[in-house]
């Protein structure tokens, strides 16, 4: 017959695994620039935003214009994304985020 403890360190371990692989929390940003030896960021930052909820849903505006407009710059200098994603997606945020002046 099986303990509680037998019975408990299973699940403990593959919820481990899960969270730990980013299953149910990521947040990551990278640059969306490959010429890194002479970027300048500028004085301006500018963020734009796309959710999706359920697999189903989904709405908002992460393109640069957007980005860009919402931080009123003129010129972009630079640009990063950063992900969001809770539950293998269940909720999810992409962020555009520009930099210029």
């Amino acid at each position: 017959m099986r303990t509680w403890k037998t019975l408990t360190v299973g699940p403990l371990i593959a919820s481990l695994v899960f969270m730990a692989s980013g299953c149910a929390y990521m947040h990551i940003q990278r640059p969306l620039d490959t010429n890194f030896d002479t970027t300048q960021l500028g004085s301006k930052e500018g963020r734009s935003n796309a959710y999706s909820v359920l697999w189903l849903f989904a709405w908002g505006d992460a393109g640069t214009k957007a980005a860009a407009t919402q931080g009123d710059i003129k010129i972009i200098r630079h640009a990063d994304t950063e992900v969001k994603s809770v539950l293998l997606g269940i909720y999810s945020r992409v962020t555009t985020v520009v930099y210029g002046d």
